[in-house]
């Protein structure tokens, strides 16, 4: 699949670093370093925009590394970018740990996988189906 792609950050584009990888990284697109002190957020710029075929999203995550050394997620994780969407791309990040964390610019902050979704209709309906699990839910199935 192409898909077409404006970079203005300087940096090189986002790639697979692997050939089984699913996700790109974003990197930041900042004048200087932006410090996200401990519980901070902020929207940090990728200078990248892109248009998207219909059906499909960029869901943009967190990075394992960072949410596991420093803390750092993305607070609306999996963040959705419409097919429709032509603005830059942001990445909200969050900063869960006890320590200020700086971010520079070209800094890899995110990972961005491409998803084919589809589109729902409602049929509204009296009555579900049944199932084992029924109503059934957060923590329902037990705990091991």
């Amino acid at each position: 699949m192409t898909i077409k792609l404006i970079n203005k950050s300087g940096q090189p584009a986002p790639h697979y670093e692997t050939l089984a990888s699913a996700g790109m990284d974003l990197r930041a697109c900042i004048e200087g370093a932006l410090v996200l002190e401990p519980m901070g957020r902020a929207i940090i710029k990728t200078g990248l925009y892109l248009e998207l075929p219909v059906g499909y999203e960029a869901q943009v995550r967190p990075r394992s590394g960072l949410a596991a050394k420093y803390g750092i997620t993305v607070l609306n994780t999996p963040g959705t970018i419409d097919a429709d969407y032509r603005g830059e791309i942001g990445v909200i990040l969050i900063n869960l740990s006890q320590e200020p964390f700086t971010i520079e610019n070209g800094e890899r902050i995110a990972q961005l996988v491409i998803a084919r979704h589809e589109r729902a209709e409602w049929e509204l309906v009296e009555t579900l189906s049944e199932t084992d699990r029924g109503a059934g839910g957060f923590g329902s199935t037990g705990k091991k």
